[in-house]
């Protein structure tokens, strides 16, 4: 489980993908807090550390993940959002994020807005039903709260700390970001589905 809040920014040193998946070589401060096993997330995508080092971990990546996720395109150079799993007793300063890629949506289009920056995103269809204005989302593995929606569309809007702090800052149209709704949605969804089949 995770909050949303990126920890760093790493960048991905080697990408090692043949037909049975993909090895990820990613630099980063971070690995010096990691142990063999820990869970780390990757521009929104939970991943496992297998080979951590002071400088940066390695993590395996199976196709699935690289089938429905954004990391099948990533390349050496490519900059990503980090984050540790959530400790018992952190701050949970952002929202439950599982690390559970929903679908790879579209950046459709970026805008300044004073300090900070306006960015709406194109929603696979489906999706949309999961987001509410004012509710969160995790894009790249980001907590983000929703300014606005209008049908597929929904925009957030990135305060300078957020731009400086996370991938967002060289965001661009027809970027391609990982998304993963409320998970309180999911379940909520779920619950009144089963209380229309019962009737109750």
């Amino acid at each position: 489980m995770f909050t949303g809040l990126i920890a760093e920014v790493g960048t991905v040193e080697s990408v090692d993908r043949d037909e049975a998946g993909a090895r990820l070589g990613i630099a980063a401060a971070l690995g010096a807090e990691l142990a063999p096993g820990d869970s780390v997330a990757v521009a929104g995508v939970c991943l496992t550390a297998a080979e951590p080092r002071p400088d940066g971990f390695v993590a395996d990546v199976m196709n699935r993940t690289l089938e429905l996720t954004g990391l099948g395109t990533l390349a050496p150079g490519s900059a990503v959002n980090l984050e540790p799993a959530l400790r018992a007793g952190d701050r949970l300063g952002g929202h439950f994020v599982q690390g559970h890629v929903d679908a790879v949506a579209s950046v459709a289009g970026v805008e300044p807005d004073g300090f900070a920056r306006r960015v709406r995103v194109e929603l696979p269809g489906g999706l949309d039903r999961y987001v509410v204005a004012r509710g969160s989302i995790a894009l790249d593995g980001a907590s983000l709260t929703v300014a606005g929606i209008e049908g597929r569309i929904v925009e957030v809007s990135l305060i300078p700390e957020t731009l400086q702090r996370t991938t967002f800052g060289a965001i661009a149209p027809g970027d391609a970001v990982n998304v993963e709704v409320d998970l309180i949605a999911r379940h909520v969804e779920r619950l009144l589905g089963g209380i229309a089949e019962n009737g109750t």
